[in-house]
């Protein structure tokens, strides 16, 4: 009997451009600075979508 994880949704550095409305490099600082971890695969860059929502909160947070 196998157990298999759950699928990790993952989003790309566009998308993340996109739902945050930051410039590629902006995304690219957060990423570096280890605010935004990811993972790569190849050449191909990739968040999990939990990473972008955790970093979504501890931004309000910071802001109440």
């Amino acid at each position: 009997m196998s157990t298999t994880s759950p699928p990790i949704n993952t989003v790309t550095v566009p998308e993340v451009m996109t739902a945050l409305q930051l410039s590629r490099s902006k995304v690219y600082d957060l990423l570096r600075s280890g605010e935004i971890r990811s993972f790569t695969i190849g050449r191909s860059r990739r968040i999990p979508a939990g990473e972008l929502a955790t970093y979504m909160k501890n931004r309000l947070e910071e802001c109440a």
